[in-house]
């Protein structure tokens, strides 16, 4: 397998990482770890009682033979039993126990350590959902930890067909490609999750079109709305960046770790696939910070436009106030206080001063 950026060899610890039952915790006994054996290509359903040493025997007794153990909604007892058995670094067993990372790929020992993390699109709220999968990679064995106990495509492992049913079929249908050991399921998983992405991408893009539409209609809750399919977004690329860090580590281990040339072209056409899907991504992401500033620019138009209005509206009343103002004053020598035809006159030059304005704006289009 692949040499990752960091190392954790240490002398081994054994037995000293298994917990205690806490309350509303499932027994070891009550694990829903589905396990099944690849003996050169083909496949087998062991016993439901199977345990991991189980497994772990069956893969001792043949080269081609490797053993895929999925914990569809794992817990501290299910960590605590493969701790034991495979002897894990307490390093990697507390990852194990803790969600929430990012992806990642380190070596512990002889066990490959990846945080892989899947998502697909909720039409309903428009929001972009992620699951995060822990795999440990051993030679002839490997483990797949779906930690938010729900498969690639978002299925919850309590429904009908739950993540282990999903999770068996995604992995496990290729049964020539089985033949090339536990990288092969890894990959496979791989291939899945970015296969995922697609979907999501062309949600985002739906609602990046009504978006659009928003803003040339003026739409005021347009904003908000490109904010939340923005951080979606974000959300995303951080993702599909930290996955494609993951298989530049697995390509830097061909040459070390004899891949079969099947499994690099296999790697290899999904990292092309991650490229482009990486490329999509960082396309909408720009693609929303122009929609942001144009419709911003045209906020600020419509702002523009109602000041030029209220501008003129209040030209338009100082006039009436000016003269009113003036023969407000409480002079008693003022020319035509007396007047006969002073009020008339008076009235008649706030109209006229006011429809004067009026007209005036009219044609610059202020009005």
């Amino acid at each position: 397998m692949t040499q990752p950026p960091q190392d954790h060899t240490s002398p081994r610890r054994a037995g000293v990482f298994r917990r205690r039952g806490t309350v509303g915790d499932p027994a070891a006994t009550d694990s829903r770890r589905r396990t099944r054996y690849v003996d050169d290509g083909r496949l087998s359903v062991p016993p439901r009682s199977t345990s991991v040493d189980d497994a772990t025997r069956f893969t001792e007794e043949s080269a081609n033979r490797t053993a895929l153990l999925l914990y569809p909604s794992p817990t501290p007892d299910d960590v605590a039993e493969l701790a034991t058995a495979w002897e894990l670094h307490p390093v990697l067993v507390e990852d194990l126990l803790h969600a929430g990372q990012r992806p990642k790929l380190e070596r512990y020992d002889d066990t490959l350590f990846l945080v892989v993390r899947s998502a697909w699109y909720i039409d309903a709220t428009e929001d972009v959902d992620f699951a995060e999968f822990h795999i440990l990679v051993r030679p002839r064995a490997v483990a797949v930890f779906c930690q938010d106990a729900r498969w690639i495509d978002g299925v919850d492992a309590d429904d009908a067909s739950g993540a282990a049913d999903r999770g068996e079929q995604t992995l496990l249908a290729d049964e020539k490609l089985l033949r090339h050991g536990p990288e092969a399921i890894v990959y496979r998983l791989l291939d899945a999750i970015v296969d995922g992405y697609s979907p999501v991408l062309r949600g985002i893009a739906v609602d990046k079109e009504q978006i659009e539409r928003q803003v040339f209609r003026g739409d005021s809750a347009v904003t908000e709305r490109i904010y939340r399919l923005s951080q979606e977004v974000i959300d995303l690329q951080q993702a599909t960046s930290g996955l494609s860090e993951v298989l530049a580590a697995l390509r830097d281990g061909f040459t070390r770790y004899d891949i079969p040339d099947e499994l690099q072209t296999y790697l290899q056409d999904v990292d092309d696939h991650l490229r482009r899907i990486g490329t999509q991504v960082a396309e909408l992401r720009e693609s929303l910070s122009q929609i942001l500033t144009v419709n911003g620019t045209l906020v600020a138009q419509r702002q523009n436009e109602d000041m030029k209005k209220i501008s003129g509206w209040a030209a338009i009343l100082f006039a009436p106030t000016l003269i009113g103002a003036v023969y407000g004053m409480n002079f008693d020598n003022m020319p035509e206080l007396h007047w006969t035809f002073g009020y008339p006159l008076a009235v008649g030059g706030m109209i006229a001063f006011a429809l004067v304005l009026f007209l005036v704006f009219k044609k610059q289009k202020w009005m």
